[in-house]
């Protein structure tokens, strides 16, 4: 190979330069997550493979995304959910989105056999601890698990919404 090696600030500049509107095709939603960093991980994910964020009107989400949004304003979508997290899934649902939920459960697909979303979707993410309710998980249209060697019940919710995004906007 020869040549002038390309410097990493002109591969940004080629990257989208300016933050995208609402696509709607790809939604996180980490309705129940407790610890803030969590939170501005997922927002950049978003960012990464053009994903919205949604997540509940509560003072506790919007110190986190103001603590943790490391975008400097050029952040992407946020859906704000609100009053009912129930009530905004079946919505979603109701406008003809997936809800795919990020859970151990029977019969969930592991992500290597997760296809890229071809139709809106919506990921739920669970509790760092309890994730996602059972009363929620009645009503998923898929659960995906992150198959684990180690003796881990799970990854931390930023890196299991993080990979699955990746694998449903094809990027994986």
């Amino acid at each position: 190979m020869s040549g002038a090696k390309t410097k990493p600030t002109e591969l940004r500049n080629r990257r989208r330069s300016a933050g995208h509107g609402c696509w709607d095709q790809l939604i996180l939603a980490p309705l129940w997550v407790a610890y803030d960093a969590n939170l501005g991980t997922l927002l950049r994910t978003c960012d990464a493979v053009g994903a919205c964020l949604a997540v509940p009107r509560t003072d506790h989400y919007r110190r986190a995304l103001e603590v943790g949004d490391t975008l400097r304003g050029r952040r992407p979508c946020l859906h704000w959910v609100a009053p009912s997290k129930p009530a905004w899934i079946a919505a979603q649902r109701a406008a003809g989105k997936r809800i795919v939920a990020v859970e151990l459960a029977d019969g969930a697909t592991p992500l290597r056999r997760l296809a890229p979303a071809r139709t809106p979707t919506v990921v739920l993410l669970g509790h760092e601890h309890n994730g996602v309710p059972d009363d929620v998980l009645a009503q998923v249209d898929e659960c995906v698990e992150i198959p684990m060697i180690g003796w881990g019940a799970s990854l931390n919710v930023a890196v299991a919404g993080s990979l699955v995004a990746y694998r449903l906007a094809g990027l994986s």
